[in-house]
C-alpha cells in the first residue's frame, strides 16, 4: 500500500475542517469533512482556482435549495428537481468540478424540515465552505509539491527504459510480443509524464527572477518530452520494420547501430549535463556527429538505389528506409535542440542550484 502525499493531506483536511467546524460550534461538522475531501487538489494553484469555484458553485447550489425549500417545501421529489436545476446551471457557468459539493449542499440544506430554515440554510452553507478553507490552508502549508523532482524523475526513468530497448531493437535482439507490450506502457507512461509536467507548469513564484528561472526550465521540460516522444516514435519503427532492418547488409545494419548507439549515449549525456553532472560546454564529440552526418546520409542515398533495383524480389521496399531515417533524424534534431537549451540554461544560471534535483540522480 503506498501512501502519497495527496492521501496524506486529504486525511489532514479532513481532521482540520472537522476541528474548526467544532471550534466554531457549528452543527453536523461531517458536512465540513466532506467538503474537505471534495475541495483538495494536487497542486497550490490548482487548490486557489478550486476553492474560487467552490464558494460559486456552493452558492447556486445553496440559493437554489434555499428558494425551492421556501416555495415548494421539503419534499424528496423537490429535492430531485432542485438538484436537476443545480446541475444544469453549473454546466451553464463551466463549474464542473464543484458540482459534487453543490449538490451535497442543496442536499444538506433541503433535508431541514424545522422552522428558522433560513438560517439552517446559511449555517450549512458556512459548514461546506469551512470544509473547503480548511482544504485549502493544508494544501498551501502541509507537504508543499515538488512537482519538478517528480517530472525530472519520471523523464529520467522513461527515457532509461525506451534507450534499453532501442539498443535491443536496432541488434534483433527483443522478443516481438515483449517489445509490443513494453511500447504500450511506454504510451501510458509518457501520459503521466505530460500530466506531470502541466502540475508543474501551474506552479507559481512570488519573484520575478523565480518567475523567469521557471519559464526557462519549463522550455527545456517541454523538449524533453517532446524529445522523448521522437525516441519513442523511432523505437516504434524500429519494432514495426525489425524483419526489414534484419535483411539488410552487414554493413548498413551495423552503420545504423552505431548511429542509433551514439545518438542514444548523447540523450543519456544530455540528461546528466541537466542536473550538473556535465559541463555545459558541448562535448567534442558533438562536432564528430557533424562530420558523419553526410556519410550516413550518403550511405542512405546509395543504399534506398540498391533496394529499388531489387524491390521485384523481396517484400521489403525503399520506403522503409525513409521512414526509420526520418526518425533517426527527428530525434537528432531535438537531441541538438535539447543540448543547446541546456547549455544557455547552466551557462546564464549556473549558480541557481537545486540541491534535491542534482544530488538526487546518479
Amino acid at each position: 500500500m503506498q501512501l502519497g502525499a495527496r492521501v496524506l493531506k486529504t486525511g489532514v483536511a479532513i481532521v482540520f475542517a472537522l476541528f474548526l467546524a467544532e471550534l466554531l460550534n457549528l452543527p453536523s461538522p461531517v458536512f465540513a469533512g466532506i467538503a474537505a475531501i471534495f475541495a483538495i487538489q494536487p497542486s497550490i494553484y490548482r487548490s486557489y482556482l478550486s476553492i474560487i469555484e467552490q464558494i460559486q458553485g456552493n452558492f447556486i447550489g445553496a440559493t437554489v435549495a434555499v428558494l425551492f425549500g421556501l416555495i415548494f417545501g421539503h419534499h424528496i421529489v423537490a429535492i430531485g428537481i432542485a438538484a436537476i436545476i443545480v446541475i444544469g446551471l453549473m454546466r451553464k457557468f463551466k463549474l464542473d468540478s464543484s458540482m459534487s459539493l453543490a449538490l451535497v449542499t442543496v442536499v444538506a440544506i433541503m433535508i431541514f424540515e424545522g422552522e428558522d430554515f433560513l438560517e439552517f440554510a446559511i449555517i450549512r452553507f458556512a459548514t461546506v465552505m469551512v470544509g473547503v478553507f480548511a482544504a485549502f490552508i493544508v494544501n498551501l502549508v502541509f507537504l508543499p509539491p515538488r512537482y519538478e523532482i517528480k517530472l525530472f524523475t519520471m523523464i529520467d526513468s522513461l527515457q532509461d527504459d525506451i534507450i534499453r530497448w532501442t539498443r535491443l531493437a536496432a541488434r534483433q535482439a527483443s522478443e516481438h510480443t515483449s517489445t509490443k507490450t513494453a511500447l504500450n506502457k511506454f504510451e501510458s507512461r509518457l501520459s503521466g509524464v505530460e500530466t506531470m509536467y502541466g502540475f508543474y507548469k501551474e506552479e507559481r513564484h512570488y519573484t520575478k527572477r523565480k518567475r523567469f528561472i521557471q519559464a526557462r526550465k519549463l522550455v527545456i521540460y517541454r523538449q524533453m518530452i517532446t524529445t522523448t516522444k521522437k525516441s519513442l516514435e523511432l523505437l516504434y519503427r524500429l519494432h514495426k520494420h525489425e524483419n526489414e532492418i534484419a535483411n539488410l547488409p552487414d554493413q548498413f545494419r551495423i552503420m545504423v547501430q552505431e548511429r542509433l548507439d551514439f545518438l542514444l549515449t548523447f540523450h543519456e549525456q544530455l540528461l546528466l549535463k541537466f542536473t550538473g553532472k556535465l559541463r555545459p560546454e558541448h562535448s567534442k564529440w558533438v562536432n564528430e556527429a557533424e562530420n558523419k552526418y553526410a556519410g550516413v546520409m550518403e550511405q542512405l542515398i546509395q543504399q534506398i538505389a540498391y533496394e529499388q533495383n531489387r524491390e521485384g524480389e523481396e517484400e521489403f521496399s525503399s520506403y522503409h528506409l525513409f521512414y526509420i531515417f526520418s526518425r533517426l533524424l527527428d530525434y537528432e534534431e531535438n537531441l541538438e535542440h535539447l543540448d543547446t537549451l541546456i547549455v544557455s540554461y547552466r551557462s546564464y544560471h549556473s549558480n541557481e542550484k537545486n540541491t534535491n534535483l542534482e544530488e538526487g540522480f546518479y
